[in-house]
């Protein structure tokens, strides 16, 4: 049986299977994790805390994703049975650039399909100060009580200013931990709605402008609360933090987004879970060591020792089983639940919705909706093709590697990407049919 190999032209926008192996983040994990872990605790515990007994299994699923050899499925056309071959992934979410990628794109359609009801919505951001940073590195449950307050922030607020009673506001809360360079900067991401819910099928709007500086005089003096309740801080640093002149709290508020301006409101929901890095902006060299990695905007660069740049890196790896979205008031868990419950859920608005109902939320199509090409469609003839098989049994998965002459592990690791093949794209393909004894 004759097997024919090839790499699809850039200029054919057909999907192309990743290798992550070629990017110099996995290059950077994989040549230095075994060493960071054995130094952590002599160099980064003290900064960064201990070295949490989930990273490794988080860091090794990594390595294992988009790998052909940890397992397959095969994609066939039915027409002209051209097949690709198309690697496991890992699901991680916040490490792996490319599971997390999808995570956010699903993520954004689910809220603004499931959760989010026609109204305005405002963006709120809150963050601290960097002399109080460390008490939520080392003590990460203080996460929570920060999602919380910043929701009682806005709750407040709005409930004050739409003086209807029985109103309710709503929002969605993401915790966020990380700032320019990787440094450990937690701030909430709120996605409110602009105004509050009644009982009686009204969305009241306030009509005044939002007063940030009574939220965010009210953010301060909760967090000041909270670690003086909890022993963290004193009166003294209360009173030195309150003498600045730049207390380094910050709120932002932002524009009202309109209901019917879809693409706005999903666009920040998938901002408010976006990765904590970018593959993008960073470069590793392993012949110095170093790793390069650009600031958001391209304006300045930060030269770190690969060791230091993954401490830094998995500090904003969440506690397993932590939660980094929490849904409050009329969009809870618990305010959803009893609505579906009762089947009674007013209609608060008179917008007419001309999308289709239900979500299809496979892979082809979130890899379709992030690099703008479809991995279903058969790039010879155009066709639609179909997964087929899946395969993870080892030894039919290395007898056809092995028949394709597909090495990933047993020679020696390829060379960095070139300029003008794209990270995250590559595929093998298979012109003749393979026997039908590999199938699962």
């Amino acid at each position: 049986m004759s097997t024919n190999l090839c790499v699809l032209s850039r200029s054919t926008k057909q999907y192309r299977r990743r290798k992550p192996q070629q990017t110099s983040y996995y290059r950077c994990i994989e040549d230095y994790y075994e060493e960071f872990k054995r130094t952590y605790d002599r160099k980064f515990s003290q900064k960064y805390g201990y070295l949490r007994s989930h990273i490794e299994k988080v860091i090794y699923q990594y390595l294992d994703c988009g790998i052909l050899h940890n397992g397959f499925a095969r994609v066939r056309c039915g027409n002209c049975k051209h097949e690709y071959l198309l690697a496991f992934s890992c699901k991680r979410r916040h490490f792996c650039p490319s599971c997390h990628a999808k995570r956010v794109i699903e993520f954004g359609e689910w809220l603004c399909g499931n959760i989010l009801k026609k109204v305005p919505h405002r963006h709120f951001v809150f963050s601290i100060p960097k002399i109080l940073r460390k008490y939520f590195l080392f003590n990460r449950d203080l996460l929570k009580d920060l999602s919380r307050i910043s929701w009682e922030t806005v709750k407040d607020y709005y409930t004050n200013t739409s003086r209807k009673d029985g109103a309710k506001p709503a929002a969605v809360a993401v915790i966020q931990t990380f700032g320019d360079f990787l440094s450990f900067n937690p701030h909430i991401h709120i996605m409110a709605a602009d105004g509050c819910f009644s009982s009686n099928g009204f969305f009241y709007v306030p009509s005044i402008n939002i007063d940030t500086d009574s939220i965010e005089e009210l953010f301060i003096h909760r967090i000041f609360e909270l670690l003086l309740k909890k022993g963290l801080i004193r009166q003294g640093m209360v009173d030195l933090i309150s003498s600045w002149l730049h207390t380094g709290f910050s709120t932002y508020c932002g524009k009202r987004i309109n209901p019917k301006d879809k693409r706005s409101t999903e666009n920040l929901a998938r901002y408010i879970i976006r990765a904590s890095f970018s593959q993008e902006r960073m470069e590793y060299y392993p012949e110095k060591p170093l790793v390069i990695y650009e600031s958001k905007y391209n304006k300045k660069a930060a030269e770190l020792d690969p060791l230091e740049w993954m401490a830094a890196l998995i500090s904003h790896i969440p506690d397993k089983g932590a939660q980094t979205v929490h849904y409050y008031g009329y969009y809870s868990n618990i305010t959803r639940g009893r609505l579906k419950k009762e089947d009674s859920q007013p209609e608060y608005h008179i917008i007419e919705d001309d999308s289709p109902t239900g979500l299809n939320r496979s892979w082809a199509r979130l890899i379709q909706k992030i690099y703008e090409v479809d991995p279903l469609t058969c790039s010879r003839c155009g066709s639609q093709m179909k997964i087929i098989a899946f395969i993870e049994d080892y030894k039919v998965v290395k007898k056809i590697l092995d028949h394709l002459g597909i090495y990933e592990f047993d020679k020696k690791r390829a060379p960095p990407k070139v300029a003008e093949e794209p990270v995250g794209f590559d595929e093998y393909i298979i012109d003749d049919y393979i026997d039908s004894d590999h199938v699962c």
